[in-house]
């Protein structure tokens, strides 16, 4: 039996709904922990574009995982590397760095490894049980970066 590969992301109308609604329960914290809006600045147009994440916080930091692959806000983000995170009446200006494929490796396997991977686990070729280097071989699919500065404030 020859295994599928991974699914590719498209943006439907389903999609864009589903995220408005997410979306504004997390604007008023009414969300998991790891669960925040992301807002980055258009790289082509300069307008804001936000949609919702979910962050892997561990020992070694923070991380945004691109679980559909080099989306929009995945290209936002190597062209300007600041964005903002917003969960409740918090927000959070960071900057941030894209990570390589053997620092990505462990933190896309504890994301798949989550709970939620139940959602984002057809668009991984490698399993949650794979070893590391499964993940390392799928690394240039799945962008990472890492939080390297942040700064809280209260709206």
């Amino acid at each position: 039996m020859v295994d599928e590969p991974a699914k590719r992301f498209e943006m439907t109308r389903a999609r864009r709904v589903l995220n408005a609604t997410l979306g504004g329960f997390v604007k008023y914290g009414l969300c998991p922990p790891d669960t925040y809006l992301l807002t980055t600045r258009g790289r082509k147009t300069g307008f804001l574009r936000t949609v919702p994440v979910n962050l892997v916080d561990n020992d070694e930091g923070r991380f945004l995982v691109a679980p559909y692959g080099e989306v929009g806000w995945v290209r936002n983000l190597r062209a300007d590397g600041f964005a903002t995170l917003r969960r409740g009446g918090w927000i959070e200006l960071v900057s941030v760095r894209e990570l390589d494929a053997a620092e990505a490796a462990p933190v896309l396997r504890e994301y798949v490894d989550h709970p939620r991977s139940v959602v984002v686990a057809p668009y991984f070729d490698a399993p949650p049980d794979a070893p590391t280097e499964a993940f390392e071989a799928e690394a240039h699919r799945h962008p990472v970066f890492v939080i390297v500065r942040t700064t809280t404030i209260r709206i």
